[in-house]
């Protein structure tokens, strides 16, 4: 079986790549309407060229596996900017698409902690709908629809998690069939568990993206090594395989902070299992080192005695 690393939208190798310039609300209204447009277009440029030089060095160390800043495109979702990024930026959203495809790689994104589907107001899921379809024009423009998913958490519970995931349920239908088709969910570090996260998925027919970090800090009533056959089962519906999270905590003391390099020795029941299991997944590296990080992993798996490294970003068992 094999295993592909990747890692998550910026490289700590690469000089001021930032995928995510910011331009703030409060600045772009003390612009002039030209001036503000003219502002929208360069950070977003600025953005669009950084993600294809990240793209280029995931080429070059053969790294299959990567995530997408969700701040390409700077108030592409503030209710009084709404602006037509894909018109503008089309070519270079196609252009990175095309790597992606022409290289094989795998691509995601992942909405922040303040789009979800849980809440009891109505505008929270009203805007939750408008950055998810935002995501997924993103996908579309570089032509990734069809493979790329976007990955978010199940939300807060507000003292009652029944019916805050009867909420779920009921408040998830808003969201346009092109774009729940192409989202996944995660198990979080406080609040949703594996379990609970999975039988919502199961019952949906979403794909979980496992984090194993998560699963430690907030652990299921069921063992994971019990859990993760389901969570595999899941991705069988969009035909790819199984993405995981991975990442170590920095302490016991904190024990929800990722830290800068992956601990091998907290993956190591983890990686029996996986292995014991053989099947193909994927290694979504959340270490704050980033592509360091990732590729520093793949040596050290790839130095346990029956591992062979195959690639740049890739290990076989």
């Amino acid at each position: 079986m094999r295993i592909r690393f990747g890692f998550v939208s910026q490289s700590w190798n690469l000089w001021d790549a930032s995928p995510g310039k910011t331009l703030t609300y409060t600045r772009y209204k003390q612009m002039s309407p030209e001036d503000g447009r003219a502002k929208l277009l360069e950070v977003t440029h600025q953005n669009l060229a950084s993600t294809l030089r990240t793209i280029h060095l995931c080429i070059a160390n053969e790294i299959k596996v990567f995530r997408f800043s969700s701040s390409i495109v700077p108030l592409a979702t503030h209710p009084e900017v709404k602006w037509d990024f894909v018109s503008e930026f089309g070519a270079e959203f196609k252009e990175i698409g095309d790597l992606v495809k022409r290289y094989g790689m795998r691509a995601s994104f992942h909405p922040n902690q303040f789009t979800l589907f849980t809440s009891d107001k109505p505008h929270i899921t009203e805007n939750a709908v408008v950055d998810m379809v935002y995501h997924y024009e993103m996908l579309e423009a570089m032509g990734l629809a069809d493979s790329g998913t976007i990955n978010i958490h199940v939300g807060g519970a507000y003292g009652n998690k029944e019916a805050a995931l009867e909420r779920f349920y009921e408040n998830i239908k808003q969201l346009p069939e092109h774009v729940f088709n192409r989202m996944t969910l995660e198990n979080d570090d406080k609040t949703y568990t594996t379990e609970e996260t999975l039988v919502l998925c199961e019952k949906l027919g979403i794909p979980l993206a496992f984090d194993y970090h998560h699963e430690y800090a907030n652990p299921s009533s069921v063992s994971w090594e019990e859990l993760l056959p389901r969570v595999y089962e899941t991705w069988r519906g969009i035909g790819i395989i199984p993405k995981v999270h991975i990442s170590s905590p920095i302490s016991e003391k904190k024990l929800r902070h990722h830290a800068d390099y992956v601990d091998l020795q907290f993956l190591t029941e983890f990686l029996k299992v996986v292995v014991g299991l053989g099947q193909d997944v994927d290694f979504m590296i959340e270490a704050k080192r980033k592509d360091e990080a990732a590729l520093q992993l793949v040596e050290d798996v790839a130095a346990i005695r029956g591992v062979k490294r195959i690639g740049g970003a890739t290990v076989e068992w």
